[in-house]
């Protein structure tokens, strides 16, 4: 076999040394040699055709990565080479011409890589090495784009940069740090890729964005760092006491109007006339004015000088780095006089002058206000504007509170146990006033609720106990009258200051940020709701009441904002045909406006359901009701496509709530011995459950923790107002729903079939999702529950398996993508989610199993969830595991890989540009769905766009935002986006578009589904009793899911 050079690059290791196989074939431009020389596949797979991977890699550790290997052909199918790690990439390889490799039946696993770890000054020693040389050897992106020098470099850690052929993809540092011995040092050694060019597809159209164009002049703007004493951690506090700095000692400061981010960061447009200094306030707080003056010592000291031009050169994509810090000072410079007048939370503004939204039921109301963020575009700097509304605590006496948050009337009675822990869970934190002295009102944080009544209540005052009934008597000639009921208590328990309820209210202004129920989400989400046309005139309301042109902190810092929504570039991508069963009346549909029914059409893969179940925990609905409900449900199934018997395996059942556990496993069992006395080994294909008529949420999450979890069976829940109607739209979509729960695929993309959607159907694509649901906060002790699913049906792409694993509180990175475990029998143990030893249907290897032996070619990795702060810290530790869970299964096994975040929680709004053109928006006056934004709001150089794949029903529709951060396959603007506009129509729950791509959006159900899992607790600590699975290192032990059962595992059982 003949081989040759790709160009380019440094030298590969030898191509006929390969360890594995034959070892056909050099990297591309091969990496220098560090070491042995270059490895052929190993542990190769059978393949259709002959065609076997081969494909060089680079040397041993710290050499300079190589190419990929080249393509091997053999029958009618390829495979690219395995992706090598580290090192710069050289030029195209040629193509090698063969006979086949020897065949492996099996996915070989390879021996796991070494994990000793270094000791810290070796860490450290390493990481500087990799910093430095990262200076002097890789300037800037542009210093690599020629061939090398062909200078073969011995093993160090020097850092390797992998260059997209669309621009700087990612510098990756060592061969340590890929093998997990030198941890990540920071987000400086990363580049996210470089745009590969704007998209083309699609009619071009306009829109308006929230987003408004910024001017900065050329001011010199300087940092201080502020140490306030004695330390407050509450910004409210420390911007009084800096107001009040500034008014006394305005002379001190050469007449600048510095702006505070009420922790460490004080900025001024131009120098303050000292480096540091300190000064002594003598001031009286007036929440605490009982407490008379209080000294204050703040000390400013000068910290950088900001640097404008970089600023200016990145947003005019000449700098790849954002200078963090100048947009952060400018920002803050934006919100300083907002935050004087309204209530900050986070970056938005709320204020009962915005329009009261009202009371939302339970002690709460609804406020709006507007969401306010400055933002690096290729327009420049914008400030996006939106509006807002959330949830604040009304102001009114506890007692009222707590009457109206626990449902009760009578005050007469002891508050139980449970009410009292309720009442604790949702109080503390929140700022009180105590209105027993009339001279004055002093302000409390309640930090618990005593488990003592009033008149059971003492503290030690003067070496004495004394009651607190007594004691409000003898010292305020205050008669309490509540005293059966608990105290209110603030401070801590070594010093408690008790506060009778009878005397305190709640301060206005406090944001509620414990779960919303149900009909309080429903209120809010109608108060907030507007259509496109009101909502673009509530935000030019609120630009033209803040009026930026006589902000006095923004005319300091030579800041100007236009008054006018962009007007920008866009183009709506043609929806693709779906493909259902030929027999049907209508095989294909064309979808219009992002929406199509099942009308003349039957499921293209309809599954065959013969032993089912049916029970009822509602009391209103008679079991003659349900069993024709059932039947109408059977009947709309096999229309579209199913085969479903006719006669479930036992009568109808009906139970109370209160017997939910029993009932269910009552059914499980007798269907069981029924199918037993006929000699079927298997139990219920499904199990169809009405829920009870009040409290549906909370039955929910038990039946789907008792049937998935412990008896292994698949359900379909339904409300029995639904269930009472029984129309023929809500038929079709349980049908829907069921088809996909127990194996079924409702569509398919007609491209895909055809294999005309590119770099997905050319090569065996896997398509992963992945997301982290958090708990509620005030949840202190919940775990974060992370999902990934991935795809199981190339080149469908329609069917996606599914793993779930809880993790840290409020973690984000998905800790157990990849797992190494040490067994003293078996040594190393390599688990996690993506390759899951455990049970040994890991999803890479299931995708091989369904796939006819063929192992993923490519992976694209959809990730829901990451904010911007967090894309380094996401990029460097979860591309690194799914890189490790490759490399585990097979020496050499490196796939290209394309890892895009998927973000929702966005404020930035896509308009029609005019309102009354209905070719350019759908019924509900939104944007049409296929609408995708890549220039002018989007990202200076990074590749990233913004696209609106739904219809919108009601409210203003928010365009889902996706940002590549890391991609060795090489997309085009065009391919990705028509890729991810076309999975957006495989969702299987609905005849509708969807507004996320479904991977992500599966992910999330599954995670969400996990959260049913967990118990509810409910104790004075509010930790669980559940077992945990490990234990972070100072941090409380995570809460261990229990496993999903084998049996509904296999299916989409999350739909």
């Amino acid at each position: 076999m003949s081989t040759r050079d790709g160009g380019g690059g440094r030298r590969g290791g030898n191509a006929a040394a390969g360890r594995g196989g034959d070892g056909q074939g050099r990297g591309r431009g091969g990496g220098g040699r560090g070491g042995a020389g270059g490895r052929g596949g190993g542990g190769q797979w059978r393949a259709q055709g002959g065609a076997e991977l081969g494909g060089g890699r680079g040397g041993a550790v710290g050499a300079a990565r190589g190419g990929r290997g080249g393509v091997e052909r053999g029958g009618h199918q390829s495979f690219h080479g395995a992706r090598p790690v580290g090192g710069d990439r050289g030029g195209r390889g040629h193509y090698h011409h063969g006979v086949p490799a020897q065949v492996q039946p099996q996915w070989q696993v390879a021996a796991p890589p070494s994990t000793s770890r270094p000791t810290p000054a070796e860490v450290e020693e390493l990481r500087g090495e990799v910093e430095r040389k990262a200076a002097v050897a890789v300037p800037d992106a542009e210093a690599h784009e020629g061939p090398s020098s062909g200078t073969a470099h011995e093993p160090s850690a020097a850092p390797a940069r992998v260059e997209a052929e669309q621009g700087t993809s990612l510098v990756v540092e060592a061969d340590q740090a890929a093998q997990g011995r030198l941890p990540p040092s920071s987000s400086k050694a990363l580049v996210f890729p470089a745009r590969p060019g704007y998209g083309t597809l699609g009619r071009r159209c306009r829109v308006r964005a929230n987003h408004f164009f910024v001017q900065v002049a050329d001011k010199e703007i300087y940092h201080y760092d502020v140490v306030i004493s004695p330390e407050s951690q509450s910004r409210k506090r420390n911007r009084w006491i800096l107001n009040e700095l500034v008014k006394l000692h305005k002379n001190y400061l050469n007449g600048r109007l510095p702006v505070y981010d009420g922790r460490k960061g004080l900025f001024t447009a131009g120098p303050l006339p000292f480096k540091t200094k300190e000064f002594v306030l003598e001031l009286t707080n007036p929440e605490r004015a009982n407490q008379g003056a209080k000294e204050y010592s703040v000390t400013i000291k000068d910290a950088a000088k900001l640097d404008l031009y970089s600023l200016r050169q990145f947003l005019a994509g000449r700098q790849r780095e954002l200078p963090q810090d100048t947009v952060q000072a400018l920002d803050i410079a934006m919100r300083e006089c907002p935050t004087e007048k309204y209530v900050s939370i986070s970056r938005s503004f709320f204020s009962q002058s915005f329009g009261h939204g009202g009371d939302i039921g339970s002690g709460v109301e609804c406020w709006r206000g507007y969401y306010q963020s400055l933002r690096a575009t290729q327009m420049g700097l914008s400030l996006n504007i939106d509006i807002s509304a959330t949830a604040f605590y009304k102001a009114q006496p506890i007692l009222e509170f707590a009457l109206e948050y626990l449902n009760i009337r009578d005050t007469s009675r002891r508050l139980s146990d449970q009410d009292r822990l309720k009442l604790k869970k949702v109080l503390k934190g929140v700022r009180v006033v105590a209105t027993h002295r009339r001279d004055i009102a002093i302000h409390y944080k309640i930090t618990g609720i005593t488990s003592l009544p009033l008149n059971s209540l003492t503290f030690n005052q003067d070496g004495a106990s004394v009651s607190v009934v007594q004691y409000f008597k003898h010292q305020y000639n205050y008669s309490l009258k509540h005293i059966h009921w608990p105290c209110l208590q603030s401070g801590n328990d070594s010093r408690p200051t008790y506060l009778p309820m009878e005397v305190c209210s709640i301060l206005g202004g406090q944001r509620y940020s414990r779960k919303l129920n149900e009909y309080q989400v429903t209120s809010i989400l109608k108060k907030a709701c507007e259509r496109p046309p009101q909502r673009e005139g509530s935000i030019l309301e609120v630009v033209n009441r803040n009026d930026y042109g006589n902000d006095h902190c923004a005319k300091e810092f030579g800041i100007k904002v236009t008054n006018e929504l962009a007007l920008v570039d866009a183009r709506v991508l043609p929806a693709p045909t779906l493909k259902y069963h030929d027999s049907g009346r209508e095989k294909v549909c064309s979808p219009s406006v992002g929406q199509w029914n099942m009308n003349n059409k039957r499921l293209i893969d309809g599954v065959s359901i013969q032993y089912w179940a049916c029970v009822t925990f509602a009391s209103r609905l008679h079991p003659n009701d349900v069993r024709m409900f059932c039947n109408n449900l059977v009947g709309a199934c096999n229309d579209m496509g199913m085969q479903i018997n006719g006669r479930p395996c036992v009568d109808v059942g009906q139970a109370r709530p209160d017997n939910l556990e029993a009932a269910l496993r009552n059914t499980h069992r007798q269907s069981a011995q029924m199918l037993a006395q006929q000699g079927v080994t298997r139990q219920l294909d499904l199990l169809i459950v009405v829920l009870p008529d009040a409290n549906a949420s909370v039955f929910y999450g038990r039946i789907k923790r008792l049937c998935e979890t412990e008896l292994g069976l698949v359900t379909q829940c339904c409300q029995p107002k639904n269930v009472f109607k029984g129309g023929r739209q809500y038929l079709q979509n349980l049908a829907l729903k069921i088809n996909v729960k127990v194996g079924g695929r409702n569509t398919v993309l007609e491209d895909a079939l055809n294999r005309r959607i590119h770099l997905l159907t050319d090569l065996p694509t896997i398509i992963f999702g992945a997301d982290v649901t958090h708990p509620a906060p005030g949840e202190d002790a919940s775990p974060s529950i992370a999902a990934v699913v991935a795809s199981m049906d190339w080149p469908q792409v329609a069917k996606y398996r599914c793993l779930v694993s809880s993790q840290g509180h409020r973690e984000e990175i998905i800790t157990d993508l990849f797992t190494q475990v040490k067994d003293p029998q078996k040594g190393l143990i390599n688990g996690g989610m993506i390759r899951h030893a455990e049970h040994l249907r890991e999803l890479l290897v299931s995708f091989y199993k369904a796939n006819g032996s063929r192992k993923p070619s490519r992976i694209i990795f959809y990730r829901d969830g990451v904010s911007e702060g967090q894309f380094s810290q996401v990029l460097l530790y979860e591309v690194d595991a799914i890189r490790k869970a490759c490399a585990s299964l097979e020496e050499g096994y490196l796939p290209p890989i394309t890892f895009i975040v998927v973000q929702k929680r966005h404020h930035t709004r896509l308009f029609p540009e005019d309102h009354h053109a209905h070719g350019q928006m759908d019924r509900s006056g939104n944007i049409l769905p296929g609408t995708v934004v890549d220039t002018k709001i989007c990202h200076p150089s990074e590749f990233d766009f913004y696209l609106c794949s739904h219809s919108g029903i009601q409210g203003t529709s928010r365009p889902a935002h996706y940002h590549v951060l890391f991609d060795e396959n090489k997309f085009t603007a065009d391919a990705l986006q028509t890729l991810t506009y076309k999975l957006c129509y495989t969702y299987a729950r609905c005849t509708r578009s969807v507004s996320i791509v479904p991977p992500a959006y599966y992910a999330h159900l599954a995670a969400f589904r996990a959260r049913h899992y967990m118990d509810d607790d409910l104790s004075d600590q509010g930790s669980s009793s559940v077992a945990s699975s490990r234990m972070k290192d100072g941090a409380v032990p995570v809460k261990q899911l229990p496993k999903v059962m084998e049996s509904v595992k296999q299916f989409m059982f999350y739909c």
